[in-house]
């Protein structure tokens, strides 16, 4: 691909692991993270400009010391590839958003009780796709032909999202959901924030448990469309994790900010589904031709800014 050298030294990943290790103890036991209350709009636009502003900070302070080390060149490549995988990874995780919506109104969850259910969906998140990059980084240099199965199954991906948009998932007929309560004692009615309670001496798991299963299997899901995206911008492990995990610890904060108001983006699934057909077009005719990283970043930009703007011109006219 375009990116054969990493950049990634031991100590630049053990400084971000701190760094993320650190913000979520912060996050569970310094700013309310382990206590029930509702998040409001204006806590989540702060906690989402707080994470904004960090991979940015990040991003110039990764060209800074690259421009100092191995030249401006590659520091710009990487700083370009890392602020395109972010955009690509923030956009498609909107679509995550969507999901846990309706997962949280189909278990009438109380928003005091939705933080708690992220917060372990973000850390089940950080490690699955931790696992899944550095996997997928050792396939790519082992195997560069996966690449194209990669290309191929975003644009079947692409292409299945388009006809879905419009179509609500049925979460009673999901496998997982159904495996759940065939195999586990489920308590009924709601325990507050509780994921297993005793009853009679006997140990049941509750609805809000079989939600955490839920929106952990959503990660695995939507990670699979998201890390082969981010593999068409760059094959650099170090750039594709950091750029990965910093749009995944926004993604809670995004959620609530988003959640009030998601109805006025419907459109924005399809910028979505374009996005990923595009990106795998581009997997699959790079032995042709190779899609420049910039001209990458404006058209994913492009794609998801006009699908935002359609969404709000529609429900305007709708509103009148």
């Amino acid at each position: 691909m375009n990116s054969a050298i990493s950049i990634g030294e031991p100590w630049m990943w053990a400084a971000f692991i701190v760094f993320v290790l650190v913000m979520l103890v912060l996050d569970l036991f310094v700013f309310g993270g382990n206590k029930a209350h509702k998040v409001s709009v204006k806590e989540a636009a702060a906690w989402s400009l707080v994470w904004v502003s960090l991979a940015l900070a990040f991003n110039a302070g990764m060209w800074w010391y690259l421009n100092g080390t191995v030249g401006p060149d590659i520091a710009d490549r990487k700083a370009l590839e890392f602020l395109t995988g972010y955009l690509i990874e923030k956009s498609l995780s909107v679509d995550n958003v969507f999901v846990f919506l309706l997962i949280f109104t189909a278990f009438q969850v109380a928003p005091e009780f939705q933080r708690r259910i992220l917060i372990y969906g973000v850390l089940g998140a950080i490690v699955m796709r931790a696992v899944m990059i550095l996997a997928g980084a050792w396939v790519v240099r082992e195997y560069s032909w996966v690449l194209y199965l990669f290309g191929a199954f975003l644009v079947v991906t692409g292409i299945r999202m388009l006809v879905m948009a419009e179509k609500t998932p049925d979460l009673e007929q999901n496998p997982v959901l159904k495996f759940a309560r065939r195999h586990l004692r489920v308590s009924e009615g709601h325990h507050g924030e509780k994921f297993s309670v005793m009853k009679d001496g006997v140990r049941y798991v509750t609805q809000l448990f079989l939600v955490l299963i839920l929106i952990e299997v959503t990660d695995l899901v939507f990670a699979v469309d998201s890390i082969p995206a981010i593999f068409a911008i760059t094959t650099d492990p170090f750039i594709v994790f950091t750029s990965n995990i910093f749009a995944i610890m926004g993604l809670r904060a995004l959620y609530f900010l988003l959640a009030d108001v998601a109805d006025r983006f419907h459109l924005l699934k399809y910028g979505l589904a374009m996005v990923l057909t595009f990106i795998g077009s581009k997997m699959l005719i790079m032995p042709w031709y190779h899609v420049p990283v910039g001209a990458s970043l404006a058209i994913v930009a492009v794609l998801i800014g006009a699908s935002v703007v359609a969404s709000l011109i529609a429900t305007r006219k709708l509103a009148k």
